[in-house]
């Protein structure tokens, strides 16, 4: 792989829309949390389920079970303690780094990833807040790539008014898994030149 794109989703939806239910642990923290490590090409295509002979374990990761429940939730319904989620990323991203990663090392780097981005702090050294306010995405793009020292791809979705909002940031690392990296193409979508980053 050329490279891999740490997805991560900023958990705002607090009330639940109908679609979504807290994880069987707990409201989640107000933080971004985790919703893949994806190994990527450059030109932005990807491939997936690369070996159907390797299924999640969960025994490779008990050490780090903790840890993903409070950064790598599920908000899907039925509630669940994340092990079907972490299962489908591992079957579906997972196996086509594990070349690079095996198992325990792909759920291990995205943790670190995520840690080391600290994507609310980077926001918070800007003055930006999840307060219900509108930032610019020019703003927000550059309080985290002072952050973290590259330029990250902001997703917006729409609330009921219509007005766009903070979602998920992509972020683009080394094939190894370790290091940021510049995105040599962000994926397509786009925001507002306003987001509004929605209180927790």
């Amino acid at each position: 792989m050329a490279i891999s794109i740490l997805s991560t989703v900023y958990k705002n939806h607090f009330p639940l829309p109908s679609n979504c239910c807290y994880p069987t642990t707990g409201k989640p923290a107000a933080d971004f949390g985790i919703h893949g490590l994806w190994p990527n090409y450059k030109d932005g295509s990807y491939p997936s389920n690369c070996d159907p002979n390797n299924s999640f374990q969960q025994s490779q990761i008990s050490d780090l079970t903790s840890s993903l429940q409070r950064n790598w939730p599920t908000l899907a319904c039925p509630s669940g303690n994340g092990v079907q989620f972490w299962t489908h990323e591992w079957e579906k991203h997972g196996t086509c780094s594990e070349s690079v990663l095996k198992q325990h090392d792909y759920f291990e780097a995205a943790l670190d990833l995520k840690q080391r981005a600290n994507l609310l702090q980077a926001l918070a050294n800007a003055g930006i807040q999840a307060d219900g306010n509108s930032y610019s995405l020019s703003s927000i793009k550059e309080a985290i790539k002072d952050g973290i020292g590259y330029t990250p791809y902001i997703e917006c979705n729409v609330d009921a008014s219509r007005n766009s909002q903070l979602y998920q940031v992509y972020l683009c690392v080394d094939a190894s898994g370790s290091d940021f990296i510049e995105c040599p193409i962000f994926p397509k979508g786009k925001c507002g030149s306003q987001i509004e980053f929605p209180t927790f």
